[in-house]
């Protein structure tokens, strides 16, 4: 819940930003996370879901 909360309390257009902005290993490429969980990391938060373009698994790591 925690995690929520703190990706909740990031602005919306930096939101969409960091969700826009997530490397793709196989597309080899910056690509949009979808289908994504929030969870708490030692560093910050972790989106973890599929790149838009291929489907391949892919995580963000967003620091506090």
């Amino acid at each position: 819940m925690d995690a929520n909360k703190k990706w909740l309390a990031i602005p919306e257009d930096i939101r969409r930003k960091l969700r826009k902005n997530v490397f793709c290993t196989n597309c080899g490429d910056v690509a949009e996370i979808e289908q994504f969980t929030i969870e708490d990391h030692p560093a910050g938060i972790v989106l973890e879901g599929k790149c838009k373009v291929c489907g391949n698994d892919v995580s963000r790591v967003i620091e506090d």
